[in-house]
């Protein structure tokens, strides 16, 4: 889980910063707002312990959101997030302990060789598939992303949406990424403290391109934030997530 050497969030009471799109254009880049609740955001939720899925609220960790698959049931989220946790549910949406679209449990989960073998911080990305409800995926409901491996680091402005385990409502940030190393990328977004690890790096094409984790689990301070450089181990298992999960 992302650690960090401060909880404080900085949230800037800015109505045109909250409306931020991730593209090259003018825009409040590098501020942090409390997320509005949008088509975009309601794809965005917290893990809780199974035994929680009831009483969320103050059980929440980590940050996940739904990418688009043929079966309409995939989560991606950082690696450290899924690895060595008990039964979980998936809560899109979460604020101030309701669950609004639902509550849905993680049957399956996905993780890269790399992690598996080695926790090398290069391979901190994983996918979850959740079991429908009413005959119908968390896709179906609040829609998803697309999972985009391959994008440069820097092409775009990302937005970053994810909830601190202090908060019971999500926080968002756009900026652009930089280059910390070939295989990892950084960006500058204050208030990304503890539990936002897993929050997807969303561009303005709606493609998740980055995923908070990595480095450090994600970065020692709650002001910068890492993700893997999206490559071909991330598409592979995504590619075996979307299509194993019948």
């Amino acid at each position: 889980m992302k650690r960090v050497l401060s909880l404080a969030v900085v949230l800037v009471a800015l109505v045109s910063a909250s409306s931020a799109v991730a593209d090259d254009g003018a825009g409040p880049f590098g501020v942090t707002v409390a997320a509005g609740a949008d088509a975009g955001s309601v794809r965005v939720g917290v893990f809780v312990p199974a035994g929680r899925a009831a009483r969320p609220a103050g059980a929440h960790f980590c940050t996940a959101s739904v990418v688009r698959a043929p079966h309409r049931d995939l989560l991606v989220t950082a690696a450290h997030c899924l690895d060595g946790r008990g039964a979980l549910v998936f809560v899109p949406g979460y604020r101030e302990g309701r669950a609004p679209y639902g509550v849905w449990k993680v049957k399956r989960r996905f993780m890269p060789r790399g992690w598996v073998q080695g926790r090398r911080e290069d391979s901190d990305v994983a996918f979850a598939v959740v079991a429908p409800r009413g005959g119908k995926g968390v896709e179906d409901v609040v829609g998803g992303y697309r999972f985009a491996a391959g994008t440069a680091t820097g092409a775009t402005a990302v937005t970053l949406t994810g909830y601190p385990d202090s908060r019971e409502t999500p926080v968002s940030c756009t900026n652009k990424p930089t280059a910390h190393s070939p295989t990892q990328q950084r960006i500058a977004c204050p208030g990304f403290a503890g539990g936002t690890s897993g929050s997807p790096w969303v561009n303005g094409d709606g493609q998740v391109v980055g995923v908070l984790g990595g480095h450090d689990d994600g970065g020692t301070t709650p002001d910068v934030s890492y993700s893997v450089v999206l490559r071909a181990e991330a598409e592979r298992l995504y590619r075996e997530a979307a299509g194993g999960d019948a």
